[in-house]
């Protein structure tokens, strides 16, 4: 009769709790209320809506942004960039299970729950390395600082120190790997990620620069002949270099320091070589103050490692004492070589010269002296090259003159106590010579036409001007 009586009672308490789980359950596609994921609320949604309420919300935050922090710098950076991924398909069917899976105890209870505090599921969100490195080195670098080595200025001929300033430079290492944590572990907004930077010092004490004192080596050429443009670039080239300060081991560009060659960096359209003629370009004559440094810089016996002649003579220094700059793939480079800083002084004068002198310790022995001699090897001439011009009538005769080739070498000679020791060649050099070119026309007459082509195929100038003659006026009489 007891036994009897427990079926009736446990079948009477499932029936209740079937009841309850009937009034209680909505669809059975649908997820049960109290369910979110993330922080949207997928309560009463089927499969389907709480994907697509899904995917809504993880594109509206990639729209957002977070916040880096690079030294005393902040920037917004769009989530997008870092190429965010989330995945929730799982956390989707395990919305649409709970309190519908299971033995009946255990969706009461979910049920239960649900409705006392409801269920939230998270979202794991992934950020892209690749993304974020790209993102770091494109626009996290740009708050970098290079140290300001300590300097000099030259006043009154006078050295003044002029101290040195730190660095920031980004570690991007250790930068990708705070935004990957940061994001990767889901993030706090308002909160700011810390990037990684290191401090760099800059170069150079008082005591490391008051040896700057002694005249190394100088050099002066003259651009007396120059028009005003070429004039400005001269000028504007040794102002750029004036005032520069390089430590022991240190290269020093000439194309790095006076580049770019535009209006906003002082410069104008002047004459330059380029493929053996001249043509206006923007800071034509440049090359003049590059050369003028050349040879202050051997005088002071700095260590060259990049020179180049021009392509043409030039009339401001000696065959072989030039140094040409063009583009990138001609510049004037050398190293300090002395144990201590050298300090280059540029400037130009009224009269139009140039002037470069290089300040460090004098090391050398002071009955030592050197000098540098310019050694022609070779000599071209021009070859003369008839050519015609049917548009122009017999008679008519065009000469451009032509340009001597050279090949030349600099020596340095060292004396001492007057004795040469040593004798270097320096560079060797070799300039491009350009024919001298005769055009005659010769529209007209079809026979002396003919006679005047046949002169020009022999390259024979005295017979294309013996047939041309009698088509040439005679001078007028003397009055």
């Amino acid at each position: 009769m007891k036994r009897w009586i427990r079926k009736i009672a446990l079948g009477v308490c499932l029936l209740t709790l079937g009841l309850g789980l009937t009034a209680f359950a909505e669809e059975e596609d649908t997820i049960l209320n109290g369910v979110t994921i993330g922080d949207v609320d997928v309560s009463g949604m089927t499969k389907s809506q709480a994907m697509d309420a899904l995917a809504s919300y993880v594109e509206d935050v990639k729209e957002e942004t977070i916040t880096l922090k690079i030294g005393d710098n902040t920037l917004e950076a769009p989530l997008a960039s870092f190429g965010l991924t989330c995945t929730y398909e799982d956390a989707v069917e395990e919305a649409l299970g709970i309190g519908r899976t299971g033995h009946v105890l255990k969706r009461y209870k979910e049920q239960k729950d649900l409705q006392q505090g409801g269920k939230a599921y998270p979202l794991e969100w992934t950020a892209g390395e690749t993304q974020v490195r790209a993102y770091v080195e494109s626009n996290c670098t740009q708050f970098d600082q290079e140290a300001k080595n300590a300097s000099l200025t030259r006043e009154n001929g006078a050295f003044q120190f002029v101290a040195g300033e730190d660095g920031l430079v980004l570690d991007v290492d250790a930068s990708v790997r705070a935004i990957m944590n940061y994001l990767d572990g889901g993030w706090d907004e308002g909160e700011a990620v810390e990037l990684a930077t290191e401090i760099t010092e800059p170069e150079g004490s008082a005591e490391e620069l008051q040896y700057v004192q002694d005249l190394l080596g100088s050099f002066t050429t003259s651009f007396s002949t120059s028009g005003s443009n070429r004039s400005l670039n001269v000028n504007s080239g040794a102002e750029h270099i004036d005032g520069t300060v390089l430590y022991p081991g240190e290269e020093f560009s000439a194309y790095e320091t006076v580049a770019p060659f535009t209006a906003e960096n002082g410069y104008a359209m002047a004459g330059s070589y380029l493929n053996g003629e001249t043509v206006d370009s923007m800071g034509g004559g440049i090359c003049q103050v590059s050369t003028t440094l050349y040879n202050a810089v051997l005088r002071a016996e700095l260590e060259v490692t990049e020179r180049s002649p021009h392509s043409m003579t030039v009339a401001y220094v000696e065959l072989s004492e030039d140094a040409a700059i063009a583009g990138t793939y001609k510049d004037l480079k050398f190293v300090n070589n002395t144990d201590y800083p050298i300090y280059i002084e540029g400037y130009t004068t009224s009269d139009k010269k140039v002037t470069f002198n290089i300040y460090g310790k004098e090391t050398r022995d002071p009955n030592r002296k050197i000098s540098f001699e310019s050694v022609l090897v070779s000599k071209t001439d021009p070859a003369t090259v008839l050519t015609e011009d049917a548009g122009q009538p017999l008679g008519y005769k065009s000469v451009s003159s032509g340009r001597t080739g050279y090949v030349a070498e600099l020596y340095k000679v060292v004396t001492v106590n007057g004795v040469e020791t040593e004798r270097t060649k320096v560079n060797k050099s070799t300039y491009r010579g350009g024919n001298r070119t005769v055009t005659y026309g010769t529209a007209g007459d079809p026979v002396l036409s003919e006679n005047l082509r046949a002169a020009i195929a022999l390259q024979d100038e005295a017979l294309a001007d013996a047939n041309i003659a009698p088509l040439i006026p005679a001078p007028a009489p003397a009055q």
